[in-house]
């Protein structure tokens, strides 16, 4: 009898070890030494990312000027924000930078692709042109552009009285300063584009561009029923992450025009920027960088659902 009960408590406790053990493998992986290679990545990603996202959502309910102790006002920044004529404003001046550099850069980035998908000479030189301005840095371009585009001393109207054109404002003219940005932003985005649908091009088969050609398609034809279904991922891809790149633009702006003339190239960043760092409104700043996070989300998700809908419909 005491024999049994012995080797049931035994049984038992096997038992119970087996569970824990199962369950660890559950929460932790099969060998939980892996942690130990994951742990300083997921250390970093916590302690960069994550902590910084909470902090800025409690700092965004605070009135805080990052100097005096913080005081929670719930949502009061959220509504303050929905009613300020200013971040409307920014609002306005960067769907305006989106809805012109999105759509630019993606056509042009696609004609000039197919055009330099051609076997000519000197056909490297002119794709490393292309791509060139992609890897100045924004601020350096600003630099530049600034002395290019300056109303006074700048080449650019030295140019145009070539050819009889008055002299323009470029930067100091509300007019002209948003558009000279998307100018810019062109000029150093469209070597991205390229090369992405250029590696995408010189990935469609041979046979079936053959194929199209005895079928008798034309050029048109040939691009928009073998082509063009080939590059809708990466048309996708690319919308995406021109649009996230468009709704973030700041160093163009920080560098070139600060936001004017007449706050007229005031971005969401560059006011989420003006709000924190020139008149100390910290949490007011946060509420802003939250609508934009909330509005990137959006984005993102709109397009990922987009996408889903397209493999469905291809399946």
């Amino acid at each position: 009898m005491a024999t049994s009960s012995w080797r049931f408590a035994v049984d038992h406790h096997d038992a119970t070890r087996a569970r824990r053990r199962s369950l660890a493998k559950r929460w932790l992986g099969e060998t939980p030494e892996s942690w130990g290679f994951v742990l300083p990545a997921a250390v970093i990603i916590i302690g960069l990312s994550i902590i910084p996202m909470i902090w800025s959502l409690v700092l965004s309910m605070q009135s805080a000027d990052l100097v005096t102790p913080a005081r929670w006002i719930g949502l009061q920044n959220y509504r303050v924000l929905s009613k300020d004529p200013n971040f409307r404003a920014a609002c306005i001046h960067t769907l305006i930078y989106a809805g012109l550099f999105v759509p630019l850069s993606i056509g042009g980035g696609l004609g000039l692709a197919v055009m330099l998908n051609r076997k000519i000479r000197f056909i490297g030189l002119y794709r490393t042109l292309v791509f060139v301005p992609f890897v100045i840095s924004a601020a350096a371009q600003g630099v530049l552009f600034s002395f290019i585009f300056d109303a006074h001393f700048g080449i650019a109207n030295a140019v145009l009285g070539w050819f009889g054109v008055p002299p323009q404002g470029f930067f100091a003219d509300s007019n002209q300063a948003l558009l000279l940005l998307v100018v810019i932003g062109l000029w150093s985005g469209l070597g991205f584009c390229v090369v992405v649908y250029l590696a995408g091009l010189q990935d469609i088969q041979q046979e079936l561009l053959e194929a199209a050609a005895i079928d008798g398609a034309r050029s048109w034809g040939t691009f928009r029923y073998v082509v063009w279904p080939t590059l809708k991922p990466i048309t996708i891809f690319l919308s995406v992450w021109e649009t996230l790149q468009a709704l973030q633009v700041f160093d163009l702006v920080f560098v070139t025009t600060r936001g004017g003339p007449l706050e007229s190239t005031t971005v969401i960043v560059f006011f989420v920027w003006n709000q924190a760092f020139q008149l100390f409104t910290a949490g007011y700043a946060a509420a802003g960088a939250y609508v934009l996070a909330f509005s990137l989300l959006i984005v993102s998700i709109g397009m990922r659902l987009i996408r889903r809908h397209q493999e469905v419909d291809a399946r």
